[in-house]
């Protein structure tokens, strides 16, 4: 792993702490963005590792998410151009139903306006009425999805290549521009339809969302095993995406939620300890505004939770 900002969240041995946007209630579906800007900005000054933005195409009725998510490039755009040090990080575009050479483009444009901030997280979606939406079969999910990587890959790595869908007799040699300075780091958020041996062998890391303990050591043992025959000697980076509710009272113990925990800050820290000892690089905080305003708790988990981990 060679790109600093992708360093800078992933290293081994440590965990670092980012924190996804948009932050809401549960039953909140209109988003303030320009509240979301200044949390983001207010998240740049106060140390937290990386903002991630998730790629939301379409809603229904039958979806548990009633959010209205900015498209992740115009959200992406914004943070760029309204952040300094964050990582800023796609958790995860909808690769399957987009086509590769557009998000390439996408992330090339991020990544310059963002000065090479940018890690492309990408992902194959959850959702199979949404193929059917796109026109895309979800039986084809796990071709499709290393497919579009390896397109993908080619067109945001250094030296950059384009490689077309069809190439008729004359068709010119295609490029991208601008032309990126650096590779763009490229990570799976969740498996894709993947093997963990193919995830080793093509992605920086593996990013994955919260498990009770003994589910996670044991997702994570897996990995292991996994980066140890595919990447034997390298570095390969294994994140979390978890929920927080985060109580005014310090020592309120932590509690299981859906995804993640309810508890108080030194409750906090102790979980992400434990974390951090099974072999979790970065966790990034869902964080929930149902008890206390989102602002509140970033300042909190700044002032006392990102020390113990950010030194």
């Amino acid at each position: 792993m060679t790109s600093s900002i992708a360093n800078a969240v992933f290293a081994p041995g440590k965990l670092s702490i980012g924190m996804t946007l948009p932050i809401t209630d549960d039953e909140q579906g209109v988003v303030d963005f320009s509240e979301q800007i200044a949390l983001a900005q207010l998240a740049d000054r106060l140390g937290f590792r990386a903002l991630w933005v998730r790629d939301v195409p379409l809603n229904s009725i039958d979806y548990p998410d009633p959010v209205g998510h900015l498209d992740p490039w115009v959200l992406l755009g914004a943070l760029a151009s309204n952040t300094e040090h964050i990582a800023l990080i796609s958790g995860a575009i909808v690769l399957t139903l987009r086509h590769p050479l557009h998000v390439a483009k996408g992330a090339i444009s991020v990544a310059t306006l963002a000065k090479e901030r940018f890690i492309l997280g990408v992902g194959s979606g959850d959702r199979p009425p949404e193929y059917a939406a796109f026109g895309r079969d979800p039986d084809n999910r796990r071709d499709l999805y290393r497919r579009h990587w390896e397109t993908l890959a080619a067109a945001v790595t250094v030296p950059s290549r384009v490689i077309p869908d069809n190439v008729p007799e004359g068709a010119p040699e295609f490029y991208l521009l601008p032309r990126p300075n650096a590779s763009i780091p490229l990570l799976a958020v969740g498996s894709g339809g993947q093997s963990v041996d193919w995830i080793a062998r093509h992605s920086l890391g593996w990013m994955t969302y919260h498990r009770e303990p003994p589910a996670q050591r044991g997702r994570h043992s897996m990995w292991r095993a996994a980066v140890d025959r595919a990447a034997s000697g390298d570095f390969r980076a294994f994140g979390v995406a978890m929920r927080l509710d985060l109580g005014e009272d310090p020592d309120e113990p932590a509690a299981d939620i859906p995804l993640g925990y309810r508890t108080g800050r030194r409750g906090l820290i102790t979980v992400l300890r434990d974390m951090r000892e099974s072999g979790t690089h970065h966790v990034t905080l869902n964080i929930t505004s149902e008890r206390r305003p989102a602002r509140d708790i970033i300042e909190e988990v700044a002032a006392d939770v990102l020390p113990e981990f950010h030194r």
